[in-house]
C-alpha cells in the first residue's frame, strides 16, 4: 500500500470498530478533566476513575481543592501513583486557576502548559476533550502503533506527534487519537498481543515488525 492507502485504511477501520467513541476518564466538567489526565500519568484509567469520583466528591472546582491540604489530596490520590507530585501539582494548578483565571480552566495550550504537573499530553488532552480544539495527544498506544504501522520512525513521542498531525486530516484527529487508543487497548497491546487479531498491523504494519513477531511466537 502507499502512504495515502495506508491512512485511508486506518481511517476506515477505526470508524468500522468504533463508530462512537467512548471517553476514557470519567468527568464532568474542564477542571475535573485536567485533574483526571494530570492524574492518569504512570496509571490507568480504570484506576483512575476508581479514585475520582471520591476526591470530586470533597472538591470538584479549584475553589474547594485548594481548602484541602497537599497531604490531604495526597491520602485520597495515593493509589493512583506518584502521589506526592501529584498532589502538589492539584494543588498549585488549582491555587493559579483561581488567582490568573477565575477559577476557570485556560482554552490555550500555552496556559495549560504553564500550570504545575500540566505537560504537553495533558494540555493536549483537554483543549481536544473539553474544548473542541484539533489536537493528537500520543500515549503509549499511540506510539507504539504509529511505529508498527510504519507511519513514524518512532524515536520519540514529540516526532509521533508531528508524523499523526501531518498524515491525517486535522478535522479527524480529535477522534483518531481517541479510536487509536482503544484499539491499541483491544487489538494491538504491548503484551500478550496476537497480530492475527490486529488487522491494521498485519495489514499495512512494518515489515521488521511482523517478521519480529513470528520468529518470538516460533521460538
Amino acid at each position: 500500500m502507499t502512504k495515502k492507502e495506508s491512512i485511508a485504511f486506518v481511517i476506515e477501520t477505526l470508524n468500522k470498530f468504533y463508530p462512537h467513541i467512548p471517553i476514557p476518564l470519567d468527568h464532568k466538567d474542564p477542571y475535573t478533566l485536567l485533574i483526571a489526565v494530570l492524574l492518569s500519568a504512570q496509571s490507568t484509567d480504570v484506576r483512575v476513575n476508581k479514585i475520582t469520583p471520591l476526591l470530586f466528591e470533597i472538591a470538584d472546582n479549584p475553589y474547594d481543592m485548594v481548602k484541602l491540604s497537599v497531604e490531604e489530596i495526597r491520602d485520597i490520590i495515593k493509589p493512583v501513583g506518584l502521589s506526592p507530585m501529584k498532589s502538589k501539582g492539584i494543588h498549585g494548578l488549582s491555587k493559579i486557576l483561581i488567582e490568573k483565571h477565575d477559577g476557570k480552566v485556560p482554552q490555550s495550550f500555552e496556559a495549560l502548559e504553564e500550570l504545575p504537573a500540566v505537560g504537553h499530553k495533558t494540555a493536549s488532552v483537554v483543549m481536544s476533550q473539553a474544548f473542541g480544539v484539533p489536537a493528537f495527544p500520543v500515549d503509549t498506544h499511540i506510539h507504539r502503533l504509529m511505529y508498527r504501522w510504519n507511519l513514524t520512525n518512532g524515536k520519540n513521542v514529540v516526532q509521533t506527534e508531528k508524523d499523526a498531525k501531518r498524515l491525517f486530516p486535522r478535522e479527524l484527529w480529535n477522534d483518531l487519537h481517541l479510536q487509536i487508543i482503544w484499539y491499541g487497548r483491544e487489538y494491538s497491546p504491548a503484551r500478550g498481543w496476537d497480530l492475527d487479531k490486529d488487522l491494521i498491523t498485519k495489514t499495512i504494519g512494518r515489515k521488521s515488525v511482523i517478521t519480529e513477531y513470528y520468529k518470538k511466537k516460533t521460538s
